[in-house]
C-alpha cells in the first residue's frame, strides 16, 4: 500500500526518502492551509471564472488520450465558456458526450490565472528539494465518466486533490517489462454535422507509442504477461497530496465534479532514467 505522511517532509527528508528512492506517499496536512479547500464550490468558481472561454477535452466515451478502435485517439479540443461546463457538472444540462479539462500546458496559470491566488504557484519544500520550480501547474475538473489511461511521465508530480477523490492505480518503472506498449495510428475526435463524433486520422503525424491494454480490466489472453505485474492502488481525497514519482505509470478515475491542482516539476535525467531506459530496451 501506499504510505500516509501526516505533514509534509522537509525538504532534505523528501528528497531523501521519496524522490531519491523513486518511492510514491501521500501527504496530509500539506495545503490544509489553502483558501481553495474552503472556497471553490461550483457557485464560486461560476462567479470568479464564470464566462471566460476556456479548452475542454470532450469524447464520447470519457477516453482521452487512449488506445480506441487500433488508434490512438486524442479528444476533441473545445472552447466553451467555463460556466457552460459548470452546468454540465452539476447536471443542469444533460450530454451524451463526456466533458473534462485536463489540458496540461500549465492551465491553471494560462487559462486560469484568478485562480492562483487560492492556491500556490510552488510547493515550496519540493521546490528547495529539487532547486527548481515547477514546469507546469495544471487544473482538473471533470466528470466521473472520465478516464485517464495507463500511462508514465517524465515528471516529479505532486496530485493535490481539493474537493472530490481521485483513483489511482500505480505500477512502479520496475513493470516495464509486463505491460504491453504497441504503435498507433494519432487521431483525434471530430464533431460532425449531426453532434455524433467521428475519428480523424492526423495523417502527417509520427506513429505513437501506448499502453492498449485497461488495468481494471486486463485481456490477460491477449497480454499474459500482465498478470506478472504488481499494481498499488490508492485514493486521494480532498486536502490529501499523492506524490507520484517520475515514470511511475498511473491511470486515474475519479469522483463526479472532482477539482484537483498538479504541479509539474522535471526529473533529472540520471542513471534512473538510464536504468529506466535500458529495461525498456531490453524489454522490446
Amino acid at each position: 500500500s501506499i504510505p500516509y505522511l501526516e505533514r509534509p517532509p522537509s525538504p532534505l527528508e523528501f528528497y531523501r526518502e521519496w524522490v531519491s528512492p523513486n518511492k510514491p506517499c501521500i501527504i496530509q496536512n500539506a495545503i490544509s492551509h489553502w483558501p481553495a479547500l474552503k472556497k471553490w464550490t461550483t457557485a464560486y468558481l461560476r462567479e470568479v471564472v464564470g464566462p471566460k472561454v476556456v479548452s475542454v477535452a470532450v469524447t464520447p466515451n470519457g477516453y482521452a488520450d487512449a488506445v480506441f478502435q487500433d488508434r490512438f485517439v486524442m479528444p476533441e479540443e473545445r472552447q466553451m465558456p467555463f460556466m457552460d461546463l459548470l452546468d454540465i457538472v452539476e447536471k443542469k444540462v444533460t450530454s451524451p458526450n463526456v466533458f473534462y479539462v485536463q489540458k496540461q500546458c500549465s492551465n491553471l496559470t494560462e487559462e486560469f490565472p484568478e485562480l492562483v491566488c487560492d492556491v500556490q504557484s510552488d510547493i515550496p519544500w519540493m521546490s528547495e528539494a529539487l532547486g527548481k520550480k515547477p514546469d507546469a501547474v495544471n487544473f482538473w475538473l471533470g466528470e466521473s465518466a472520465a478516464v485517464t489511461s495507463l500511462h508514465k511521465d517524465h515528471y516529479e508530480n505532486l496530485y493535490c486533490v481539493i474537493s472530490g477523490e481521485k483513483h489511482f492505480l500505480l505500477h512502479p518503472p520496475s513493470d516495464r517489462p509486463f505491460i504491453p506498449y504497441e504503435l498507433y495510428q494519432p487521431a483525434t475526435y471530430q464533431v460532425s454535422e449531426d453532434g455524433s463524433f467521428e475519428i480523424v486520422d492526423e495523417k502527417s503525424a509520427d506513429k505513437v507509442p501506448w499502453i492498449p491494454l485497461d488495468p481494471l480490466n486486463p485481456n490477460l489472453e491477449r497480454y499474459p504477461e500482465y498478470a506478472q505485474a504488481k499494481p498499488l492502488q490508492c485514493t486521494v481525497k480532498a486536502g490529501e497530496m499523492l506524490y507520484l514519482p517520475s515514470l511511475w505509470f498511473h491511470h486515474v478515475q475519479q469522483s463526479h465534479g472532482c477539482i484537483a491542482v498538479n504541479y509539474w516539476y522535471d526529473m533529472e535525467y540520471d542513471l534512473k532514467y538510464s536504468y529506466y531506459q535500458l529495461l525498456d530496451s531490453l524489454t522490446k
